[in-house]
């Protein structure tokens, strides 16, 4: 059973009854040879049976795999506790130099593809293609990945690392409103600064969301599990008090196998593609995935810090690029800036350039802006929504069903095409479009 396919389309289940075996070609081949650390023997095959596709999703969305570590400089917990002791201390202008210093090579790895890497949703397709050679049909009905059949989702958060930050984000959040963007702001709990009740009310009472930001941002809560069991049963303690239901760790540090400690629902500190994060790595998906019982909503998008501080670019353009790879291919764009690095007038130029694009492309191409704990709640719905047949008629019953869509997947040469039947078709304006491995620049 193909367990991963199953949570990824939610189609019928005996699509997923029969052994198959899928292709290697070189969207899969890079991820194959990153895995070849612990299975040497993948790095050989030219099709993979479909339990070994299966053992490679799970491998790339947990990040087991050689490159998923941390980065150079960084790479030791010693020089971890002396840059965040002394970060305080350090101007903008020298930590910059010295993340540079620490990514001067991030554009020279293969895998995972930067600027959007979808080895597990490439290999999900592949094995519903299987299937469906096997069962002789060239149509597939499925439970489509967005309410009322919205073509990607759009998730902007913003982490909030000090005071001046915080007191930065009443002006943010009016900037978030005048173009009907949803947002969602996590605060540190500790040390850094001391978000009032009355701050985080304030958050709230404008149709915004309070998560968690780590423990004190300090770099160190995934150091080693005696420490990180320490800090966990406070940062629940937290959860609790603030009302929060998802979690990010600072840098985005993580290992996703301790996860099942936290009380949250959802957590966002695994990067689609991490070559421009200190901790290398990526779960090579544009889609929320399940960790035990917590929901990870992926980071899709690079951070406004590494655009505007390590690549010193202040256009939209990568973003954009990246939006469109993830709207095409039906994903979650999940963006991270920061009311920090916000202050300067060329990043506000950009930030309101790309407000105003999505705005543009909630229109006309049929967004769906959500927070956070949207998407958690919608994913955790469709998982449990079941697709029968009904005089005829594919239906979906559950909890949340009356926003669901049937949709269907067809076979076109190699690949798939997604569509709804006709009638809601033209009444949404859904494009009809080839879903292929896509070309990135």
């Amino acid at each position: 059973m193909f367990h991963r396919m199953l949570e990824f389309y939610r189609c019928p289940a005996n699509y997923a009854d029969s052994e198959v075996s899928v292709p290697v070609e070189s969207f899969l081949a890079s991820a194959l040879l990153a895995l070849s650390h612990h299975h040497p023997e993948w790095a050989t095959k030219s099709r993979l049976a479909s339990d070994a596709c299966e053992h490679v999703i799970e491998s790339l969305l947990m990040e087991r795999y050689e490159q998923a570590q941390p980065e150079g400089l960084f790479d030791s917990p010693a020089i971890q506790r002396i840059y965040y002791f002394a970060r305080p201390l350090l101007g903008v202008s020298i930590r910059r130099w010295l993340q540079k210093l620490a990514l001067r090579s991030w554009n020279q790895r293969t895998f995972p593809t930067w600027p959007i890497d979808r080895t597990v949703d490439y290999t999900n397709e592949q094995l519903l293609i299987a299937a469906m050679k096997l069962k002789g049909v060239d149509r597939v009905p499925f439970i489509w990945f967005w309410p009322e059949g919205r073509s990607a989702a759009v998730m902007m958060t913003h982490d909030v690392e000090t005071a001046e930050g915080l007191a930065f984000c009443p002006k943010l959040m009016k900037w978030d409103q005048s173009y009907g963007v949803k947002t969602s702001f996590q605060i540190v709990p500790e040390e850094r600064y001391r978000a009032s009740d009355a701050q985080l009310q304030f958050i709230r009472s404008g149709g915004f969301e309070v998560n968690l930001h780590d423990f004190n941002h300090d770099g160190l809560l995934f150091k080693d599990k005696k420490n990180f069991l320490d800090r966990v049963h406070r940062i629940n303690a937290y959860a609790r008090e603030f009302g929060a239901r998802g979690f990010r760790a600072g840098a985005l540090y993580r290992n996703q196998e301790w996860f099942e400690s936290f009380e949250f629902e959802y957590d966002m500190s695994v990067p689609n593609v991490a070559h421009l994060d200190p901790q290398r790595g990526g779960c090579c998906t544009i889609f929320p995935y399940f960790v035990g019982k917590i929901l990870e909503l992926p980071v899709t998008m690079i951070q406004d810090y590494s655009l505007f501080h390590i690549l010193d670019d202040y256009s939209t353009s990568i973003w954009k690029n990246q939006l469109r790879v993830i709207r095409e291919n039906n994903g979650l764009a999940a963006i991270i800036t920061h009311p920090d690095y916000l202050f300067d007038p060329p990043a506000q130029q950009t930030y309101h350039l790309f407000l105003a694009h999505l705005a543009e492309q909630r229109r006309r191409e049929n967004l769906w802006i959500a927070l956070p704990g949207e998407v958690n709640d919608w994913w955790r719905q469709r998982s449990r929504m079941e697709l029968k047949l009904s005089d005829g008629r594919w239906e979906i019953s559950g909890e949340g069903s009356s926003r669901a869509r049937v949709a269907y997947a067809e076979m076109s040469d190699k690949a798939l095409r997604y569509t709804f039947e006709p009638d809601f078709a033209k009444s949404s304006g859904f494009p009809r479009r080839e879903n292929q491995a896509p070309v990135l620049h």
